[in-house]
């Protein structure tokens, strides 16, 4: 059943819960909705009361311009105050950032499990971050959905195969580029902000996959470093889209 909380800026926000136990949010990254960990919820549900939201945006979440990370922070703030005071999260690459940001602002989480937030990438890009950002926010405000999502996948590194137009989750990725730039802001100028996570004083466990590229290591170390009570590990054999039931065990094993 899809329930609602209200932002401090009046942004609702659309959440589901599934499982019993202590609250633990999972964060979607770019082009995620709150469908898109539904796999990994159904994983974690026997242990946990897995909630699952969208961001500011998009689903039935609405919005309210102009984008900041702040106004996503008071997402999750109002989000976990909804659940009772506090609880677990975890982020997928943006979405750890917008996790580990939260925390960084006061929000009451009892521990953090991010994987691969996209730091430490700058320097390997052909375009700085800032650079592609405009041009990306470009695409956007020009009502071009489809070279937003082409020229982000592109920035990532990844190939992008033309076939993917015609998947069936294309549509799906249209309906959320609009808010592909909301992601490149989090990231910032692709550097772990070392002396705000130095405020982050609760566990946090940053993962990788075996089989990412290079700066994937480097940002969860980064990371894992940067906070009072940080830990890194691998998952192996994974890569940045990485298996449900590949990470699960081990964030049942950290959260638990």
């Amino acid at each position: 059943m899809v329930q609602t909380v209200s932002s401090e800026d009046g942004t609702t926000i659309a959440y589901e819960q599934v499982g019993i136990g202590r609250p633990l949010i999972l964060v979607g990254g770019a082009l995620n909705n709150r469908q898109s960990p539904a796999p990994l919820a159904s994983l974690l549900a026997p242990h946990f009361s897995v909630v699952t939201y969208d961001r500011r945006g998009r689903g039935e979440s609405t919005d309210t311009p102009p984008y900041a990370v702040e106004r996503e922070v008071q997402d999750l703030a109002a989000l976990v105050a909804a659940l009772g005071g506090s609880a677990l999260i975890y982020g997928h690459s943006s979405g750890g950032i917008l996790a580990l940001e939260a925390a960084a602002a006061g929000v009451a989480f009892q521990k953090i499990a991010v994987y691969e937030p996209p730091y430490q990438t700058a320097d390997g890009a052909d375009e700085g971050w800032q650079i592609f950002a405009d041009r990306l926010q470009s695409l956007v405000d020009q009502g071009d959905p489809g070279q937003a999502v082409e020229a982000f996948i592109r920035h990532t590194g990844a190939d992008f195969d033309p076939r993917m137009k015609q998947s069936p989750w294309w549509p799906s990725m249209l309906t959320l580029a609009h808010s592909l730039p909301y992601d490149i802001t989090l990231t910032a100028d692709g550097q772990v902000p070392i002396e705000r996570f130095s405020r982050i004083s609760m566990p946090v466990l940053a993962l990788y996959g075996g089989n990412s590229p290079e700066w994937a290591q480097a940002s969860s170390g980064a990371v894992s470093v940067a906070v009072r009570d940080g830990r890194q590990d691998v998952v192996p054999n994974q890569d940045h889209g990485v298996a449900p039931d590949a990470v699960a065990p081990l964030l049942i094993g950290f959260f638990g």
